[in-house]
């Protein structure tokens, strides 16, 4: 899991607008150390032994780094994001790149939030709602990727995609922050048979779960080190990284990559 992953870069990354709790658009990013900080992501990832593609950026497109709201990818098919209005225009860029690597390509009918809102988990997807993707919208990932949809709602607007408030570790251990996710979610998420990491409000609100794991190496935010030292108790090779111009589009690791090889269903047709 997450050895093929798709990047834009941060040349163009700014704070045009207000989208998430974090944005502020009278504080903006340092333009060469946001480079510098998403080069360094993408240099760990390389030295994790992962292929990482490259789509440039276009100067309308200030979030567009957020590779993550893309889409969502299993096997040879997507289904592409459907962002809020202020960044609808990377949506065509997005489709041109997956349509000419050959994925078949299905549109969103309803609001949606890409990967942010859909993380893969084996044959489960943990997909999230309650603030930027409609509901609606996990019946059509179910029939398009033929995932096992597990439903979590998200309980405000500081935690807009899922990715902020639960981790994929490998497919068996998650880490998740309790208070992000409301009862019934809970409950589903504790359901599940999986190893449960728990995560507090204070270094989720850091981007802690907005990591990249292949199961041996985990990339992740600085700043975090309760969870960090958690994954290195388990075995695990822990790189951390700085993210403080990529938080202030609301963003941190995770969001910076969209997952490439999530392989297709075993399940018999």
């Amino acid at each position: 899991m997450n050895s093929e992953l798709l990047v834009c870069d941060a040349k163009n990354f700014r704070v045009d607008y207000e989208i998430n709790p974090y944005m502020d658009t009278t504080v903006q990013p340092d333009p060469a150390a946001a480079v510098a900080e998403h080069e360094a992501i993408v240099a760990a990832h390389l030295a994790a032994g992962r292929r990482v593609e490259l789509l440039p950026s276009a100067s309308e497109c200030p979030d567009m780094v957020f590779t993550a709201n893309a889409a969502v990818v299993r096997g040879n098919r997507a289904v592409l994001g459907s962002p809020p209005p202020e960044r609808k225009a990377e949506v065509p860029y997005f489709q041109d790149w997956l349509v000419g690597r050959g994925y078949d390509v299905v549109e969103a009918p309803y609001p949606f939030s890409g990967q942010g809102d859909a993380l893969a988990c084996g044959d489960l997807l943990l997909a999230g709602f309650g603030q930027r993707t409609d509901p609606r919208m996990h019946a059509v990932l179910a029939r398009e990727l033929d995932y096992e949809v597990v439903p979590l709602q998200t309980v405000g607007p500081r935690w807009y995609d899922l990715d902020l408030a639960v981790g994929v570790i490998d497919t068996r251990t998650i880490a998740y922050c309790p208070d992000a996710l409301d009862a019934p979610s809970r409950r589903r998420l504790q359901g599940l048979g999986l190893d449960l990491i728990e995560v507090s409000v204070d270094e989720a609100a850091r981007f802690a779960l907005n990591l990249v794991s292949d199961g041996t190496t985990v990339t992740m935010t600085k700043g975090v080190a309760r969870l960090a030292g958690e994954l290195r108790t388990r075995g695990l090779r822990v790189i951390e990284l700085e993210t403080t111009q990529l938080a202030k589009g609301g963003g941190g690791v995770r969001c910076t990559a969209l997952t490439l090889d999530n392989p297709p269903s075993r399940r018999q047709p």
